[in-house]
């Protein structure tokens, strides 16, 4: 629910008028210029609706990986097919996962048809500082962006939040 509420994309050099590299953008459930109610709202909806269909909800990486822009690459689009056919097929609900340190998702061990290291986002890269540094100012980025949501979210939306370390954070 908090990432629903964080509605974190990116503009896209090729995509965005202007745009010459990647920039973080947030807009509020993905589309806040549309949303009449304050976005907790249409986060305990949907958490709500999760919880009487039980209902998964996947995260799938279809940008970046491997490095900062200019070090890393877009990740193939064969993977992330493969992601979604095996979520579509129900095979990703019976793999092992494990906690993202920061943002605290849970990270497929295994796909079919995708090479482990691409479902960690760490594993692709080369250098696990510069990763850390990274993952790290985009959870501030998060938490500084739902500042304005905190006073109407439940404690149930603020689980969600990501959980940056200091100790990468200079």
């Amino acid at each position: 629910m908090y990432h629903f509420i964080s509605g974190y994309t990116t503009k896209v050099a090729g995509t965005e008028a202007g745009v010459i590299s990647p920039e973080p953008v947030f807009s509020a459930c993905f589309g806040s210029p549309f949303m009449p109610l304050h976005p907790s709202a249409y986060a305990e909806l949907l958490g709500q609706k999760m919880e009487e269909n039980r209902a998964n909800i996947w995260l799938i990486n279809t940008g970046w990986t491997g490095g900062p822009y200019g070090v890393g690459r877009c990740i193939e689009l064969r993977y992330t097919r493969a992601i979604i056919t095996a979520v579509l097929k129900g095979i990703m609900n019976n793999l092992g996962y494990r906690k993202h340190s920061i943002f605290g998702a849970e990270i497929a061990l295994i796909c079919p048809g995708v090479p482990n290291e691409i479902l960690s986002p760490r594993e692709t890269w080369r250098d696990d500082v510069a990763f850390y540094r990274q993952a790290n100012e985009l959870a501030l980025m998060f938490q500084t962006n739902f500042e304005k949501f905190k006073d109407k979210a439940s404690d149930g939306i603020m689980e969600g939040s990501p959980l940056p370390n200091d100790k990468y954070l200079n």
